[in-house]
């Protein structure tokens, strides 16, 4: 493994691009500059982190209509949520690409270093 600018190997800084979401994401993304592997995982946490509170609020909005259905499911698509999270944790902690479908092809696409 290497080690990234911030001097933590790059399976370590790919795991902590997911800690905080967007938080971390965005730190790893605008301090990293050279290394494409943790460009990618910052990226895909970014996106993943947005969908993830967009899919909440789409949700919120349809089940408004019908209480108690979003109090039976709400519990149960979180937790699908952070299955999700903690395996792109691992993977990235094993130092493998793992691509979501849709997010992970746009952050691969887009984690390419410019000069």
């Amino acid at each position: 493994m290497e080690e990234t600018s911030s001097g933590l190997k790059e399976n370590m800084a790919g795991l902590l691009c997911y800690a905080l979401g967007i938080i971390t994401g965005l730190f790893f993304f605008l301090t990293e500059k050279k290394n494409k592997f943790v460009r990618f995982h910052s990226l895909q946490a970014i996106f993943f982190s947005v969908a993830w509170l967009i899919l909440q609020a789409a949700i919120g909005v349809v089940f408004s209509f019908v209480p108690c259905l979003f109090k039976f499911l709400l519990p149960l698509i979180n937790l699908v949520g952070v299955i999700f999270w903690v395996v792109l944790m691992v993977k990235a902690y094993r130092g493998e690409y793992f691509l979501l479908p849709v997010l992970g092809k746009m952050a691969l696409d887009n984690s390419e270093i410019k000069q």
